[in-house]
């Protein structure tokens, strides 16, 4: 029997969070298929927004075991792992989606055609990667929150970016279906969801992926 791959889940350390949902569902989908790795910028703790009955008590016991605590985003080498995963993370607009480290880490993984996947929110950390004035997603097919979704945020006309806009600017193809909707696109060896209803199937996208290339 081979041994699993190992996978990095990479989260915002931003006041904005990581949506406990989409987080939960990561975690426990990629716990099979992957040794797993979590890390945020300056190794903070990972902030659960959205806490429902559904996720409460997995929040609980997640915060007590050993692996809950994230290592430092900034001293990842992305060589270690075979496979990079964003959740829905509302504070990725204001931390990971200008981090030096987590670009550098992208850079890695398009260099070596290694799966990446970002869900919802999470795909705005994507825009961190660009070499010289070039976005190293240029040329890729993605989805992201659509407006219509990210507009019902009372924070809206303070978002600092818009994925759809960006994607566009910078010669990638976007697409989005209705709100809420599960939408997934796969291009190459990178995954995107649309929303935090996309993350299982996106992730599922993921591990076939890695499946494919071992």
């Amino acid at each position: 029997m081979s041994s699993k791959a190992t996978c990095l889940i990479v989260a915002s350390a931003a006041p904005q969070g990581v949506c406990a949902r989409s987080f939960q569902q990561c975690f426990s989908l990629c716990s099979a298929a992957f040794n797993l790795q979590t890390a945020t910028p300056a190794g903070k703790p990972i902030d659960f927004t959205g806490v429902d009955e559904s996720s409460a008590r997995w929040v609980q016991d997640f915060s007590i075991k050993p692996y809950a605590s994230p290592a430092k985003l900034e001293s990842i080498d992305g060589a270690r792992y075979q496979a990079l995963l964003i959740p829905d993370c509302p504070g990725a607009l204001n931390d990971l989606a200008h981090s030096g480290s987590l670009a550098r880490i992208l850079t890695h993984f398009t260099s070596q055609k290694k799966p990446v996947c970002a869900v919802g929110q999470g795909v705005s950390a994507l825009c961190c990667a660009t070499e010289g004035q070039k976005w190293i997603f240029s040329g890729y097919s993605l989805t992201g929150p659509s407006v219509f979704e990210l507009v019902r945020s009372p924070d809206f006309a303070n978002l600092p970016l818009i994925v759809e806009d960006f994607v566009k600017d910078n010669g990638g193809s976007y697409t989005a279906s209705q709100e809420d909707a599960v939408h997934v696109v796969l291009d190459r060896h990178l995954v995107t969801g649309q929303n935090v209803q996309s993350t299982t199937a996106a992730v599922n996208n993921l591990i076939l992926l890695c499946n494919g290339s071992r």
